[in-house]
């Protein structure tokens, strides 16, 4: 073999391609000496089986010169057994390049490149390929992008909601569900679509002080997002150590309201920080009336107009009357929404549409319609000519009843801009029974102050667990509820600790803690413990904390060992276990003194508000109202005439204002912000597109190739960690320790200790680029044995992707059916992938030596270069074809939602200028970008045929 070897020819080595491209420095009769400049390295070969392979540039390849400067081969001539190379730079000139004066740090990634360079898959590793450029286009093609990786339930009116925000350009609206219904996920979904799908990268989540930790975990736990928290302590901080602006040293930022209001340096450098994104929470606590604005209403209304999407979250029945819900909305859109009158009038022009509706909607066919004259002539005005004839037409009148309730629901009201869900319309909620324990008095309490007759044991001393009434009936109680999860909610922190340490440790209670002063690690495992079925905790003893941010709903019995302050605070921690997907009645056990302070605030929170078995719309204006009365009888609880009058007029007071709640409902918005058909269609979708069993077979393949150590943990959950042999040092998403996690959601809901593994997980969206992006699997030679094709015959499996230079926000996969295409080519140029399909070929093809491998390469390489020359001349006539198909898919699209947009606006000024503009121009720009749509060689595989077995 003496002769193949010349000095100053370039190889590779197959063992160490990490050297670059080394150089015949020396031939000594049987050894060879080769020079790798780029790793200043020199090794000596036997000239006989040294594991090399040449090295050289075809007409049309680019290289790189010894000065680091691209070129494009034009001409290529052997000159005493190296290449001469006539090759093009990038300003047009030619140049004479000997193969000597090749850059030495080249790394090969194109398939044929390493096919001729020695550097051969396995073929396992090329259907890893394959899978994983078929996941990847299948979920960036799917409308539901972005909304399938939450650990959330799947839930028709929360997902309606998000599918139809989401693909807005720049969302601005008020999510105002009631309690329990999840406007936090309703936001989070939003948001992370927009960051999925790259229209939005930085965003600002402004909350009240008191949900600073719940927002931080809601987003991180449901929706894999790391926020940062910036107060004012870090704010210096970043001050301090930084030169920018403290509010880039993050992309995703939360920040108290209150925070912002008392530091005007922060909210100087947040409103001139760069944002996408918006979402404020509480917004109802935002006051405004037309002579008066609060400074947290205006510090919200110019950061709201500096950034172009806008979420506000609020229980709108809290904040009562018309001129709650115009403040909200003119946050959103101050040129839409500047008068207050007009805007109460043009409330009153909705119930003649709502009326109109209902009427509609109370027919049964087209007969019964066509004899309603009236309401006939009433919508002629409302609807198109062409969906009114269809109205009165014999078939099909459901569909079409349902397209002019659509059409209404565009054109008139606020529902552009505000959703809005009730219990009332969304169904699934548990029932709630109160269970109340009176206790007697203990002598020991001192009760000179409110906070001792609420909270005994702050006046106990040490003791306080040997002496609490409340403590022993505790342990009883625990002890006839063997087997049974109990989630106990107090109000300290000190009260918490101390409670479960006595239960753990004097009575043996299989108990956890949870309280503010843990780190979320240890509050993480506390919640894991209590979740788990077999050997988990009994009970959860929580401090008010334990209210906020996590849900227990596999639990149904609730103690609050005492009451909290506010009504919120008391329907928070209710709603803990009281939510969509409970599936038992949710029982409220609360312990308390007879004729103290306890009991008189339990009958006024039952009995006056009606706070624990039914949500509490008005609960916080009810303390408002009579927060003195209230105040004053807590402090003398003997008084139990006033409490009684108290009790009458809280309970009336109450029964007005949900009347004027009720009779303020706006029944458009209702009938906007859920259609039941439509968000089973999103949620069938959803489910479509998840393939969880698939994804396990993608994560077990990935591991395997990428050297990620893969066990079982349980039914439809893995471990992974870094293994020795990682092919990727660093791969986002895994930590050094580990992830723990499971493919089903049901499990995940359950345990909060485990991620969530979806096509989103930030760890599997790595591993698809990581396999997308890199060259592993893409060069790659198996055997085929077959009876109809000659033995030793070549085919080329050739897979080419479909390249579009846009920028993410365009959602090019959208418009295409499929981004790759296989070709299965012979040496006659016929296309034999419809013969035999890439499933049959994978499971039939045959593993060859490496070896030996290289050496058919070696000696076939002409007839596979023709084979590659005539896969491309296929490909090459299948591109104008799916460019236009790609066009006409775009156009149909796009012009649909463009028109639909066009006609809202005509009658809807929801419809925002910018919304049409914005529209206009993405389809200007999705055609433009299709026309320079190419294909690339992606993946090539050669197949030698044997003879049949």
């Amino acid at each position: 073999m003496s002769e193949e070897f010349a000095i100053g020819q370039r190889w590779v080595s197959h063992s160490e391609a990490e050297l670059g491209l080394g150089i015949v420095a020396a031939i000594d009769g049987r050894r060879l000496q080769v020079d790798f400049p780029a790793a200043e390295a020199s090794r000596m070969y036997a000239i006989d089986n040294a594991p090399l392979s040449r090295v050289s540039f075809q007409v049309g390849e680019h290289f790189k010169d010894a000065d680091g400067r691209k070129m494009t081969v034009k001409e290529l001539q052997e000159f005493n057994g190296c290449m001469m190379y006539l090759a093009e730079d990038p300003e047009g000139q030619l140049h004479t390049v000997h193969e000597m004066h090749l850059h030495s740090a080249v790394q090969f990634s194109e398939p044929q490149q390493r096919l001729f360079a020695g550097q051969i898959d396995k073929n396992s590793q090329f259907e890893l390929r394959l899978k994983a450029l078929e996941h990847h286009h299948r979920i960036r093609q799917s409308p539901l992008f972005g909304l399938m990786g939450a650990r959330a339930q799947l839930l028709p009116h929360q997902f309606y909601i998000a599918a139809t925000v989401a693909q807005r350009y720049a969302p601005r609206v008020l999510l105002a569900d009631e309690v329990g219904l999840g406007k936090t996920i309703e936001a989070g979904l939003i948001l992370h679509q927009q960051l999925l799908t790259g229209r939005a990268r930085r965003a600002l989540i402004v909350v009240p002080e008191s949900l600073l930790h719940q927002w931080l975990v809601e987003m991180l736990r449901r929706f894999n997002l790391s926020f940062t928290i910036i107060d004012s302590e870090r704010f210096i901080a970043l001050e301090e150590s930084e030169s920018g602006n403290p509010f880039d040293s993050s992309q995703l930022v939360i920040v108290s309201l209150q925070n912002l209001q008392a530091d005007p340096a922060m909210q100087e450098a947040m409103l001139a920080a760069q944002w996408d994104m918006l979402i404020v929470d509480e917004a109802h606590h935002l006051h405004w009336q037309p002579d008066n604005a609060s400074e947290q209403y205006q510090l919200i209304a110019t950061l709201a107009e500096k950034i172009a999407s806008v979420l506000l979250l609020t229980a709108t029945p809290q904040q009562l009357g018309l001129a709650g819900h115009f403040a909200r909305l003119r946050l959103l859109d101050p040129q839409r929404y500047h008068d207050l009158s007009a805007f109460e009038q043009e409330q009153k022009d909705y119930a003649h549409i709502n009326a109109l509706l209902e009427q509609l909607l109370d027919h049964q066919s087209a007969e019964t319609l066509q004899n309603d004259a009236a309401l006939i002539k009433a919508l002629s005005d409302k609807l198109d000519d062409r969906l009114l004839t269809k109205l009165q037409l014999a078939d099909d009148f459901e569909s079409a009843q349902q397209q002019a309730k659509q059409q209404l629901l565009d054109q008139f009201g606020t529902g552009r801009l505000l959703f809005r869900n009730s219990r009332e319309t969304i169904t699934g909620f548990p029932e709630r029974q109160l269970i109340t324990h009176p206790l007697t008095w203990s002598e020991q309490v001192d009760s000179s102050t409110l906070q001792t007759m609420l909270r005994p044991e702050t006046a106990l001393g040490e003791n306080w667990l040997q002496t609490d009434s409340r403590v022993a009936w505790l342990v009883s109680f625990l002890k006839e509820q063997r087997g049974q999860k109990i989630l106990l909610i107090c109000g300290l922190a000190d009260t918490a600790e101390q409670l479960e340490q006595f239960l753990r440790v004097q009575h043996g209670v299989r108990s956890a803690v949870f309280h503010e002063g843990m780190s979320l690690l240890n509050r993480d495992r506390a919640a894991a413990y209590f979740a788990d079925d077999e050997e988990g905790a009994q009970v959860l003893i929580c401090s008010e904390i334990g209210s906020e941010g996590r849900n227990f709903q596999f639990c149904h019995q609730l103690i609050c060992f005492d009451l909290p302050s506010s009504p919120d605070l008391l329907e928070q921690r209710i709603g803990r276990l009281d939510r969509i997907g409970q599936r038992q009645t949710v029982q409220i056990h609360v312990p308390f003194y007879q004729d103290s302070s306890q009991q008189r605030l339990l009958d006024w929170y039952h009995q006056g508000i009606n706070g624990f078995e039914q949500v509490q719309k008005t609960g916080e204006a009810l303390l408002a109202e009579f927060a003195e009365p209230l105040a004053l009888l807590l402090a003398t609880p003997e008084d139990s005439a006033a409490a009684e009058t108290l009790i009458k007029d809280t309970a009336a007071r109450r029964v007005e204002l949900n009347s004027e709640l009720q009779k303020g409902r706006d029944k458009l918005l209702e009938s906007h912000s859920f259609d039941a058909d439509v968000a089973e269609q999103v949620l069938a979708e959803l489910e479509a597109v998840s393939r969880p069993m698939e994804l396990a077979d993608f994560i077990s393949d990935f591991s395997d190739a990428f050297g990620v150590e893969h066990q079982i943990h349980s039914a439809d959950s893995v471990i992974l960690q870094a293994g020795d042999q990682m092919q990727q040092h660093d791969l986002p998403g895994l930590p050094e320790d580990g992830i723990t996690g499971t493919y089903q959601r049901h499990k995940a809901l359950s345990r909060e200790d485990m991620a969530f593994f979806t096509w989103e997980h930030p760890l599997v969206a790595n591993a698809l680029d990581a396999v997308v992006s890199s060259d592993l699997g893409n060069s790659t030679f198996c055997t085929l044995s077959s009876e109809t094709l000659p033995a030793g015959s070549l085919l080329l499996e050739a897979v080419f992707s479909f390249e579009v230079s846009a920028p993410a926000t365009l959602n090019i996969p959208r418009y295409l059916e499929q981004q790759c295409q296989r070709l299965l080519v012979d040496e006659k140029g016929r296309d034999l992938s419809a013969t035999i399909e890439q499933s049959q070929l994978a499971k039939e093809a045959g593993r060859i030596p490496k070896a030996t491998t290289r050496q058919l390469v070696n000696h076939a390489r002409s007839r596979i270069e023709s084979l590659l020359t005539l896969a491309n001349k296929q490909i090459d006539t299948l591109t104008k074809d799916w460019v236009t198909a790609a066009e006409d898919k775009a156009n149909q699209l796009l012009d649909n939602e463009l028109s639909r947009l066009q006609q809202l606006a005509l009658r809807n000024n929801h419809i925002r200028p910018e919304e049409i503009s914005y529209l206009e121009k993405i389809k200007a720009d999705t055609l433009k970008a299709l026309q320079s749509a190419q294909w690339r060689l992606d993946a090539i595989r050669v197949v030698i045929i044997t003879g049949a077995d």
